[in-house]
């Protein structure tokens, strides 16, 4: 057995106050996501797990893009066939998490799910790199395959079908929207008494802070 009871580190480079957040979470949500932008050590400030529930009960976690937010919430694409794409079609609902090391600072946001209009995924898988585009016709996203080779071969034969034709985005592929009921925004602090900020949404639709204890 490997001993890891050593390996810690001492946050230390910021602190959150509640009289510091901004009144609406998406706002506050803008603030550190462009702070995690700007910053040089970070090179994919839009990556985030998603956590899905499985028909047997227990979560299931994956790094995806987020590709846009906004008042409503936050979006991201992929295969609706995916193990991901029919737990959120089951559940309706799914955990993001951010976590930005560099700035010592976690968002987590719980949600509730539902399928982008076919036009905007439209939009954006128009907008996608060729290969891209042919990826997300190749893979049978979350179904056994026999090798390797088999998604070479499948992608030799689609790139020559639509060899100066526009592909078209498959019907199984396209965008959902997270729109959150709860958002909590962690920053690192010293002794392991970080910061936890907590936005609910209550059912006049405004949104209530309160802090967690670390």
């Amino acid at each position: 057995m490997e001993n890891l009871h050593d390996n810690r580190k001492l946050y230390q480079k910021s602190e959150l106050f509640e009289n510091q957040m901004k009144a609406n979470p998406i706002e506050q949500f803008r603030d550190w996501f462009l702070d995690a932008q700007n910053h040089t050590a970070i090179s994919e400030a839009n990556a985030m797990c998603i956590s899905t529930v499985e028909e047997d009960g227990c979560p299931r976690s994956r790094m995806v893009l987020l590709k846009a937010y906004t008042w409503e919430g936050f979006i991201f694409y992929t295969n609706y066939n995916s193990r991901k794409g029919k737990a959120i079609e089951r559940t309706k609902r799914a955990c993001l998490h951010f976590f930005w090391p560099p700035l010592e600072r976690q968002v987590i946001i719980k949600a509730e799910l539902e399928r982008l209009p076919e036009n905007l995924s439209d939009g954006y898988f128009a907008a996608r790199p060729r290969g891209s585009q042919l990826g997300a016709l190749v893979s049978p996203q979350s179904s056994e395959i026999p090798d390797r080779e088999f998604l070479g071969e499948k992608l030799k034969e689609l790139d020559q079908e639509y060899e100066g034709k526009e592909i078209p985005r498959p019907e199984y592929w396209g965008g959902f929207m997270a729109r959150p009921y709860e958002i909590e925004f962690w920053q690192g602090r010293p002794n392991r008494l970080h910061d936890r900020i907590l936005y609910s949404l209550t059912g006049d639709f405004d949104w209530q802070i309160s802090r967690l204890a670390p």
